[in-house]
């Protein structure tokens, strides 16, 4: 399977550069037997008894940061990991590779100094607390395609309103659609609600390099699965209830927290990419974004509801000008064949 089999024609206008004005003011394709054109607002219509709705509840970081080196040069820094206190894994753009050894100086004078280098990433050791530093100097990082800088309003509405542990530098997207109303809502419907954790990162904006799927492997994402969330799970399955990932990083932690249909509790690191052909374990119904052409993401879903059905989908979706991406509208699948 090809790369370029999960191509498709966007037209720049349907990107979303902004979010609505109301987090539950989206469209809402949903994928069943057929497909519906609804509003987000109608999510709690679809909710049978005992379901259970899994969210992320990472916090994404003020991790994009202005800097220069001795000589002058800018360089931006884009944080992927803080790996203790004062020191981190990051991203470097520059006209210039920096070399190691060099310091570079932020606002307020503090100072990163390059260690090391490991493949895309460099380690820096920071002359400040750095979660401290980027709360009040850091930007918002938001995705390339949005093509805009942040500005005040994005620190609120590119974070989920149950986020909860630091650590994101992308927000898992599917989650930006629910206000509490909306969560009190899915509750009275009759169905419950459950938390894990994966730190995304910005590997989910990369482009997959071998045009054979099998080929390409994904990054590394730290993820938490708790025992909470696993007895939530399997009280849900054996209820009758359907388990409902909001987003892809929930699809990912919980089926890499699968073991033969039973949740088990996993803390830990996952690279798992799931692509046509992967048996789904957990996962009985999807809330998800529109995702870029030929990206990991997209195989995904793929995988959950079916290749043809998802580019029929995506392909109505163009045609009925729905808004495509992390601040665009959202869709709702099941299974083929379901």
């Amino acid at each position: 399977m090809l790369i370029s089999d999960f191509n498709y024609n966007l037209p720049n206008e349907l990107i979303a550069r902004h979010p609505t004005s109301d987090r539950r003011d989206s469209r809402f394709l949903v994928v069943e037997d057929n497909i519906s054109d609804r509003r987000f607002v109608d999510l709690p219509n679809l909710i049978r008894p005992n379901d259970l709705f899994v969210f992320n509840d990472t916090r994404v970081i003020k991790a994009r940061l202005s800097a220069r080196k001795d000589t002058g040069g800018k360089v931006e820094i884009l944080i992927e990991r803080i790996t203790n206190s004062s020191s981190a894994l990051v991203h470097l753009k520059s006209n210039k590779s920096p070399k190691l050894g060099i310091n570079l100086i932020l606002e307020d004078d503090v100072k990163a100094k390059i260690l090391s280098r490991k493949k895309d990433l460099f380690e820096l050791q920071f002359t400040t607390d750095i979660a401290s530093f980027i709360e009040v100097h850091g930007k918002v990082p938001l995705p390339p395609y949005i093509d805009r800088s942040a500005d005040i309003s994005d620190d609120d509405r590119y974070q989920t309103v149950y986020a909860g542990d630091p650590g994101a530098i992308a927000a898992p997207t599917a989650g930006l659609h629910f206000d509490n109303k909306m969560l009190e809502e899915i509750k009275g419907a009759g169905a419950n609600l459950s938390w894990l954790t994966l730190h995304v990162g910005a590997g989910t904006f990369q482009s997959l390099r071998e045009e054979q799927i099998r080929d390409n492997k994904l990054h590394s994402e730290r993820v938490e699965v708790s025992e909470e969330c696993c007895k939530a799970v399997n009280k849900a399955k054996s209820s009758g209830g359907r388990i409902i990932a909001v987003g892809t990083t929930s699809v990912r932690a919980l089926e890499c927290a699968s073991k033969n249909g039973m949740m088990k509790s996993f803390s830990g690191e996952t690279d798992m990419f799931i692509y046509p052909g992967y048996n789904f374990q957990t996962v009985d119904a999807m809330i998800t974004n529109f995702h870029l052409p030929k990206s990991s993401l997209l195989m995904l879903v793929a995988a959950f509801a079916g290749k043809n059905r998802i580019l029929d989908a995506y392909k109505h979706a163009v045609s009925e000008k729905y808004r495509f991406f992390s601040y665009g509208d959202a869709m709702f699948l099941t299974p083929e064949n379901t």
